[in-house]
């Protein structure tokens, strides 16, 4: 059914155009969507990633990317379109959205 699911993403995604593959686009829009590269706070596979340490009130903590892969596509929307703590708005299209979350479960695939 995944299969299923990434298959039709990558469809509708291209089908007005293939002068690029479905996964070349959605690694472009993951590793620079509009300046700053999700992979940067949530690792090259969505599996998220330690960001910064720091001292706060002479406590030690720890800024983290969360994981995004593996998610339903309506959570993965959702997330991606509420304001979040360190997280910069970036106002996909649900294309967009389409897109990414077809990086993020594509990549997943192809590492197991």
């Amino acid at each position: 059914m995944k299969y299923a699911i990434l298959l039709f993403l990558a469809l509708e995604l291209f089908s007005e155009s293939d002068f690029i593959t479905p996964l070349e686009y959605s690694t472009q829009l993951y590793k620079d969507p509009r300046g700053i590269g999700c992979q940067h706070c949530h690792g090259e596979n969505g599996e998220g990633k330690l960001v910064a340490k720091y001292s706060h009130k002479n406590k030690n903590k720890e800024f983290r990317g969360p994981k995004i892969s593996g998610s339903s596509f309506k959570y993965f929307f959702k997330a991606l379109n509420k304001t979040n703590k360190g997280m910069p708005r970036y106002y996909p299209t649900k294309k967009e959205a389409q897109a990414l979350y077809f990086y993020l479960n594509q990549v997943t695939i192809n590492a197991k």
